[in-house]
């Protein structure tokens, strides 16, 4: 393929910037649109998955040779919790490396010069020093529970280390660390911990259930970002001159952590989800279920350097969370 409209001067996130979000559905992707909206980007494209399947790589480079796509947000993956990594980790590599891989090389071979790559904090080794700094990549074993999904993510951080090496185009990472907010996934057996107990809380509530039962010690400590924090930091990130994120990173080591920089112990967010609720029960913590890693917090010093901090407490964003599922509740997903 032939990269005929490439620059190579860094982000163009413009007004005018024609902006592609692959994964707007998601939750990540859905708060990368509305914040593209809010601030006055005129150009933003996507398309549903019965439109286009990323998985599809004819697919994939017609769509990106007609849009003619300036600037790419890869929101896009397979993604669910321990039980849906367990049980399909054929399906979570293959899928995330699938559309990582067509995605990206259609946007080199199609003259996209800025890309921003999404990934995950499951990248770093279970046992990472704490805080984790990006240095911790491929530093130690991964979490067996995700690893196929982790490996995936990494390797879509070196696809674009290796585009960037190769074809000097612009295309950079961030590594959120755990999520919540509005479009989340609130699947009894699928979700993760923060909708997992709003939706608990909630029912115990409407049932009058005497007690909700938490697993694990309550112990374990848990760093935890709003959806549309995550989106005000890509924003930033694509905002900065080439020259400022190279003079951050490395060529190797290119990724940038995205987080709260502060966490919180399981019993402390179930107690703060409790209030939200208004539960008015007992909380039990079933100690016989495992607790995971003791602590998981991102050091987001690299990007509290580059200007950027989280805005949205915990409390707060707990609250809006909430008032969003009781609003959504009739959703499948949900």
């Amino acid at each position: 393929m032939n990269n005929e409209r490439g620059t190579m001067n860094g982000s163009r996130l413009t007004p005018e910037s024609r902006i592609y979000v692959a994964g707007h559905q998601g939750m990540v992707g859905s708060a990368i649109v509305r914040t593209l909206q809010q601030q006055g980007y005129r150009h933003v494209i996507t398309r549903s998955h019965a439109d286009l399947d990323l998985c599809n790589q004819a697919a994939v480079q017609a769509f990106f040779q007609q849009e003619q796509i300036d600037v790419l947000f890869l929101a896009a993956a397979k993604v669910g919790g321990i039980l849906a990594n367990n049980r399909y980790p054929a399906e979570f590599i293959f899928q995330n490396l699938i559309m990582e891989c067509n995605v990206i090389h259609a946007a080199y071979g199609t003259g996209v010069g800025t890309l921003l790559f999404l990934g995950s904090s499951c990248i770093y080794p279970k046992n990472a020093q704490q805080p984790m700094k990006e240095s911790a990549l491929m530093t130690g074993t991964l979490e067996p529970t995700n690893e196929p999904y982790a490996i995936a993510k990494i390797a879509g951080i070196k696809l674009c280390e290796s585009y960037n090496r190769q074809y000097d185009v612009d295309y950079r990472s961030v590594m959120p660390t755990n999520l919540y907010g509005p479009n989340d996934n609130f699947h009894r057996q699928n979700s993760h911990v923060i909708p997992a107990m709003i939706r608990r809380f909630h029912e115990a509530k409407m049932k009058r259930t005497s007690a909700v039962v938490v697993w694990g010690t309550g112990r374990p400590r848990r760093e935890f970002l709003h959806v549309d924090d995550l989106a005000s930091a890509c924003l930033h990130v694509m905002r900065l001159s080439r020259e400022t994120y190279c003079s951050h990173t490395e060529p190797m080591l290119s990724h940038i952590n995205v987080g709260a920089g502060t966490d919180v112990t399981i019993e402390g967010l179930a107690e703060m989800i409790r209030g939200v609720v208004d539960y008015r029960g007992e909380i039990v913590f079933d100690s016989g279920k495992p607790d995971g890693a003791p602590r998981k917090l991102l050091d987001v010093s690299k990007l509290q350097a580059l200007g950027w901090t989280a805005r949205i407490p915990l409390d707060q964003g707990l609250k809006s969370t909430y008032e969003w599922y009781v609003n959504h509740s009739n959703k499948a997903r949900i």
